[in-house]
């Protein structure tokens, strides 16, 4: 049976550039992948892109109210509006690969499981755990609730420990209201452990 895996960590910790490599991995193999992300992230519009400069475009650019399984096959066959139409018979999808993740509804997390379980694919989900206030997001906590494999890429803080938290800048001091999606360009983050994040914010944990 295929899997859901969320690949879950701080900001900075890699996350878009694993989910390239894992692309690349799949199709080194000649082996068809698809690329997913939410509509929601708009740093890079439709691709996606990571600190290394890597960047790729998705298959998938997925609006707040997308059944996410109905689009996921209508792309696997070469029918998803966004994608070009198939001129040839494709061939399977090996893995569905999702960036962002944190930002999905339940029900779009839900969908994810369904397209592992049901249509035997693996779906690799990568994204943070929690906001700037430590509070989980909507689809990364379902997607802690739900998916087969938790596996946490780690970074470091500025003192050396691990980075657990990503903390809202502005100035250089931390931010601790607000909504909880501001996309990069409109704030700044930084990932901190637990200890500087205490220290900084003063004992407040969101």
């Amino acid at each position: 049976m295929a899997k859901l895996y969320f690949r879950y960590g701080a900001m900075n910790s890699g996350k878009s550039t694993a989910l390239l490599q894992a692309a690349f991995n799949y199709e080194e193999r000649d082996q068809r992948v698809l690329l997913a992300k939410p509509s929601v992230d708009t740093k890079g519009e439709s691709t996606i892109t990571s600190r290394l400069g890597l960047a790729r475009s998705v298959d998938l650019l997925l609006g707040p109210h997308d059944d996410v399984r109905a689009r996921f096959r209508q792309a696997a066959a070469g029918r998803d509006p966004e994608a070009l139409l198939a001129t040839v018979e494709l061939p399977p999808v090996a893995c569905l690969l999702v960036d962002e993740a944190q930002f999905l509804s339940p029900q779009q997390v839900d969908d994810l499981l369904r397209i592992a379980v049901l249509d035997s694919v693996p779906v690799l989900a990568y994204g943070i755990r929690g906001d700037f206030r430590t509070r989980s997001f909507p689809g990364s906590g379902r997607l802690m609730e739900i998916a087969h494999t938790l596996e946490e890429l780690k970074t470091i803080c500025r003192c050396g420990r691990k980075a657990m938290f990503n903390a809202r800048t502005s100035d250089g001091g931390m931010v601790l209201d607000g909504e909880q999606v501001a996309i990069d360009g409109e704030v700044a983050y930084e990932s901190l452990c637990a200890s500087c994040y205490l220290e900084r914010s003063g004992g407040q944990l969101g």
